[in-house]
């Protein structure tokens, strides 16, 4: 008798894993093979072409502007925090500072000599919007703050939870200020600070 209860638990738990990996996949969707190169569509979300290139600056960051800028940081938010969880920055290279990429990776080198493994899923983002913006010299700078949920932890080599929770959603806060050239006729903008 204990064992078709047992039988009915299994059943009852293969069923809601089954419910959640739809939802997920739901929610996330699945790689086809078909993505868009990040850092490719990065820089086309921010800029005009360039036959139709103006510089920026204060006095040309108009309402529009400002949506194009913060649909291409959307997209880099979520390129740079799943390609900084998996270790892997070829992706985003061209998206960071120098001094933004050399943190990332002392950060990454750090907890791969602790043997600490990071798992993410990110979820999706809240908000983002322009905290403010200005001109230093040549350089045009925005900061945005983000509002996202996130399921992350780190693990050790023996898969013991060192921090984080793998089942529950959080939501993360973070600010960062993106720069770009003013007379550059690169579309690109770069991830120059972050705060969390």
């Amino acid at each position: 008798m204990n064992y078709s209860f047992e039988y009915i638990d299994i059943i009852l738990l293969a069923m809601i894993a089954g419910f959640i990996f739809l939802r997920l996949r739901g929610i996330l969707g699945k790689k086809t093979g078909h993505e868009e190169n990040i850092s490719a569509t990065f820089a086309q979300e921010f800029s005009p072409k360039k036959e139709e290139f103006k510089k920026i600056d204060e006095n040309n960051f108009d309402e529009k502007a400002k949506a194009d800028f913060l649909k291409g940081a959307k997209i880099a938010y979520e390129s740079v925090i799943t390609s900084f969880s998996s270790g892997d920055l070829k992706n985003i290279k061209s998206l960071l500072d120098k001094k933004v990429l050399s943190d990332f990776n002392e950060a990454i080198k750090d907890r791969k000599k602790k043997g600490f493994i990071s798992e993410t899923t990110f979820i999706g983002i809240n908000s983002a919007d322009i905290k403010n913006y200005n001109q230093q010299n040549n350089m045009f700078e925005v900061t945005v703050d983000f509002v996202s949920e996130i399921i992350s932890c780190v693990k050790d080599n023996e898969k013991k939870l060192v921090s984080g929770d793998p089942e529950k959603i959080k939501k993360v806060y973070d600010t960062w200020k993106f720069s770009r050239e003013i007379k550059s006729l690169s579309p690109n903008w770069l991830l120059v600070d972050t705060q969390a």
